[in-house]
């Protein structure tokens, strides 16, 4: 530029003052991003950084040269120090500014009176002491900030006043004031208040998810400090874990891969904090698919896994059906859901609930069965994870173990009989115990201990019902008990003679039943054996009638 110059101030390596000793003031604006001040000496009446720098080199001929590197604020910022200098201690200060004037005054070490005047880092200080009175959008403004100059400055004192603030506001929503139209400041940071009509901010407020727009700018170290104070102060854990699932979906469109790790770890700690019924499961499960894309630590991954396990009779088959790790050969993450399962298995949990996810991996080994990648180690762990009185039922187990064994023909017989040893056939309807008796694709053992249930179940049912039987003897044994004691009988010593009363009549008419069957059985041989020795009878009568004539010719 061809300026003379005795000082210049490279401020973050972004833009360069150039001070001269000169007795006016002489600022340039330039796209060079170069500016040119007057008596740069001023400056080391109010900092006591600068004087410290510059204290006996004044003489020394030549340009000076000082850079600050990570000073707060930028440039931007440095001007309003310069200005404040030049002013003799008088600059305006608002709460669009004061943080970073806070900032630049503790880095600068501006906190000496000069001319009668406070410091600026006194002046600051009394403005930040109004920071309750601020409106909702300056202290958005005030936080985002901070949130630009951490971690280059210790501003922790500062930053948890401010978020002391907002989580004020926060826990009690009727006293958040939104911007005024009037204020230029306001404009000039863009937030969602700022869109916001008059009337429908008005509505907004009265809704729990208001705020959550305006905190999406936050980095994952501000949102863990913020929603762990909401957690103590006991904020409603199910508007925390919407607000975790959109400040994760959200953020996730703008950030790069470090920084997409780092949300999903916070964000996963932060739901593990919550109540678990007040965190989707849903939610979780696309969590789940975002932390598998970042490769999340183990850690995380565990919290992760907990998290879905204890909720996972709310689950879908769509959520269970996520794709295999790169460089696996089977279609589905079924290791992913074994661990699931585990974790399931490892917390608390109803009756109910266990026969929800007995359904649900029902549902899930028929989709993975036709995987001609799937071991059959897998898909037999699939089907034992869970106890046997989880399924009330085995006939979708038995559909799917149709389809694997079809798939996969080339299993050897002791893969086969391992893989049906988990089939239950006692729990297995009519119709699949028909169908099993039949199938080929099943090892013969299986097939013919289907036809021996099977068979049982026939003779069982050609017994007559003995229900009616069952109550009456019940009912007549205790009038028995009660007439002939004069008592009340503990009702499990009564319940326990009907059940043995019923059980030997049961066995009697089953007793009688078969010997019937025997004995006709018996009369059906006798009349066979008098049939065939009435045949050799007259078989053996005529045959010399027939040859006679033979003999004589």
């Amino acid at each position: 530029m061809g300026l003379c110059c005795d000082l210049e101030v490279d401020v973050n390596g972004e833009e360069t003052f150039l001070l001269d000793k000169q007795p006016w003031l002489f600022l340039i604006y330039s796209t060079g991003m170069t500016f040119l001040l007057s008596f740069w000496t001023v400056l080391t009446t109010f900092s006591r950084k600068l004087s410290r720098l510059f204290s006996g080199s004044t003489s020394q001929a030549g340009t000076l040269k000082v850079i600050l590197p990570d000073f707060p604020g930028g440039a931007e910022d440095f001007e309003l120090i310069a200005r404040f200098c030049y002013n003799n201690g008088r600059t305006e200060i608002s709460p669009f500014n004061a943080v970073l004037l806070n900032f630049a005054a503790c880095f600068m070490e501006m906190d000496q009176v000069c001319s009668g005047r406070p410091s600026l880092l006194h002046q600051t200080e009394k403005s930040l002491e109004g920071i309750n009175s601020w409106t909702w959008t300056q202290l958005l403004v005030a936080l985002k900030q901070c949130q630009d100059v951490l971690p280059a400055m210790n501003s922790s004192c500062l930053l948890q006043k401010i978020l002391d603030s907002v989580l004020g506001r926060l826990a009690f929503p009727s006293v958040v004031s939104p911007c005024t139209p009037s204020s230029s400041a306001c404009s000039s940071f863009q937030l969602s208040t700022d869109t916001r009509s008059t009337e429908s901010s008005k509505n907004s407020w009265s809704r729990p998810t208001w705020w959550f727009e305006d905190l999406v700018f936050l980095n994952a170290d501000l949102i863990d400090k913020l929603v762990n104070m909401m957690i103590s102060q006991k904020l409603d854990h199910a508007t925390l874990s919407r607000f975790l699932f959109y400040y994760q979906k959200s953020r996730f469109l703008i950030a790069g891969p470090a920084e997409k790790r780092k949300i999903t770890e916070v964000v996963v700690t932060l739901l593990s904090l919550l109540d678990t019924s007040s965190v989707s499961c849903k939610g979780l499960f696309e969590i789940l698919r975002m932390a598998l894309s970042v490769k999340v630590n183990k850690c995380c991954k565990n919290k992760l896994e907990s998290l879905i396990g204890s909720q996972l009779d709310q689950a879908t088959l769509d959520n269970l059906l996520i794709p295999s790790p790169r460089g696996k050969d089977y279609i589905y993450n079924v290791n992913l859901v074994l661990r699931l399962l585990k974790s399931f298995l490892g917390g608390q949990f109803s009756s109910i609930q266990l026969k929800k996810v007995a359904a649900l991996m029902d549902l899930y080994i028929a989709e993975v069965a036709p995987d001609s990648s799937l071991k059959s180690t897998k898909f037999l762990a699939l089907v034992v994870t869970l106890p046997d009185s989880a399924r009330e039922s085995y006939d979708g187990i038995y559909r799917a173990m149709d389809i694997y064994l079809e798939v996969h023909s080339s299993l050897r017989e002791e893969e086969k009989i391992t893989v049906c040893r988990a089939l239950n056939n006692e729990k297995l309807s009519p119709e699949a115990l028909r169908h099993l008796a039949q199938n080929s694709k099943f090892p013969s053992k299986t097939a013919a201990k289907a036809v021996v249930i099977s068979q049982q179940a026939k003779l069982r049912s050609l017994l007559p019902s003995t229900h009616h039987l069952k109550d009456f003897s019940y009912s007549a044994d205790c009038y028995t008990l009660k007439g002939i004691k004069g008592e009340k009988e503990d009702p499990d010593q009564i319940l326990l003679h009907v059940r043995k009363f019923n059980l030997s009549t049961e066995n009697q008419r089953l007793k009688a039943h078969l010997q019937g069957m025997q004995w006709r059985v018996i009369e059906l041989e006798k009349a066979c054996s008098g049939m065939q020795a009435r045949i050799e009878h007259i078989m053996k009568s005529r045959l010399p009638s027939r040859s006679l004539p033979k003999l004589c010719s």
